[in-house]
C-alpha cells in the first residue's frame, strides 16, 4: 500500500536537497579555492537534480496515460465497481457485485479457493474517509469473509489509514490502483 509524499515529507526533502548543495559548495570551495569553479560545479550538480526531477515527472505522467487513470476519474460510482470487479477478475477472483443500495457496507465480494474479501469501492475527487473502512469492516461478518479492502482512486486520510490498521483492512490508494492495471495489462507499462 503506497503513501504519496506528504507536504511535510516533501518540504523535509526540498530542505535536505538544499542542505546538500551548500555543503557540496562549501566542500567544493575549500577543495578549489575558487569561486568560480564552486559555482560551476554547483550549478551542475543542480542540473542533475532538476533533470532527474524531470525525467521521474516526465515518466510518472506517461505511466498514468497508460493506466488509463484519467477514465476511471470520469466513471461513475457503479461504473467504478464493475471495473474493479473485472479488474479482480483478471486476477483469478471469483467476483460478485453486490446490490447498489442496502449492500451492508460491501460492493464487491472476492472468492478464491476457500478466501472471501469483501471490497468497498469509493470513486472520488478527494480523500476516503474512516466511514469507508467502518463499512467494509462491518461486511466482514455479514459476508463470512475473512479480509476488507478498501480500494479508490483517490488517496486516504490520514484517520482512514489509522483505522484501517488497527482494524486490519487493506487499503488500495490511486498508485496502488494504478499499478495494479499496469501489472495486468503489461502492454500498458
Amino acid at each position: 500500500m503506497s503513501r504519496k509524499r506528504t507536504k511535510k515529507q516533501q518540504k523535509q526533502l526540498e530542505e535536505l536537497i538544499k542542505g546538500f548543495l551548500v555543503m557540496f559548495a562549501l566542500s567544493t570551495y575549500l577543495f578549489t579555492k575558487s569561486f568560480l569553479a564552486t559555482g560551476i560545479l554547483t550549478f551542475v550538480v543542480l542540473g542533475v537534480f532538476i533533470g532527474i526531477a524531470m525525467i521521474r515527472n516526465s515518466k510518472r505522467k506517461e505511466k498514468l496515460r497508460r493506466s488509463g487513470i484519467d477514465e476511471i476519474d470520469k466513471m461513475d460510482g457503479i461504473q467504478f465497481e464493475h471495473y474493479l470487479a473485472e479488474l479482480f477478475k483478471k486476477q483469478g477472483y471469483r467476483v460478485e457485485v453486490t446490490r447498489s443500495f442496502g449492500d451492508y457496507g460491501a460492493d464487491l465480494v472476492l472468492k478464491k479457493e476457500n478466501h472471501r474479501i469483501v471490497v468497498q469501492a469509493k470513486r472520488y475527487k478527494s480523500n476516503v474517509g474512516v466511514k469507508a473502512v467502518q463499512e467494509v469492516k462491518s461486511a466482514v461478518s455479514h459476508y463470512d469473509a475473512n479480509e476488507a479492502w478498501v480500494v479508490t482512486n483517490s488517496g486516504f486520510t490520514k484517520q482512514a489509514y489509522t483505522l484501517a490498521q488497527s482494524n486490519n483492512v487493506r487499503l488500495f490508494d490511486r498508485d496502488d490502483l494504478i499499478n495494479m492495471i499496469i501489472e495486468l495489462n503489461p502492454r500498458a507499462s
